[in-house]
């Protein structure tokens, strides 16, 4: 369950970094409340999660899934380009983090 959590909150790190910069900073109130609803849930999980994890591989795992999340969101928001090197490191990215999933 704990793992669970933490991906959930990794995700919703992408939301509110996404929204972040939807904001324009804090004048649309739109992406701005979803910013705060996102980065309180995102930081709730993540403490929850690692009453039970291992701190150093509950926040990489956290920032790897926001980090990944965000760059998709972009890519898939028409925001940014996904070039071929880029999709490899993200791939490397993604199987670091199993790898610590898979470790820990």
């Amino acid at each position: 369950m704990h793992w669970l959590v933490l991906i959930v909150s990794g995700a919703l790190e992408a939301v509110w970094a996404t929204a972040l910069a939807a904001s324009d900073g804090f004048r649309r109130p739109r992406p701005t409340a979803l910013f705060a609803a996102a980065l309180v849930l995102s930081m709730v999980g993540l403490a929850w999660a690692m009453t039970a994890l291992p701190t150093g591989t509950a926040y990489a795992v956290w920032v790897g899934i926001g980090a990944v999340g965000t760059v998709l969101l972009a890519v898939a928001r028409g925001q940014e380009r996904l070039g071929a090197a880029r999709a490899v490191l993200l791939v490397v990215l993604v199987g670091c983090v199993a790898g610590l999933k898979a470790v820990a």
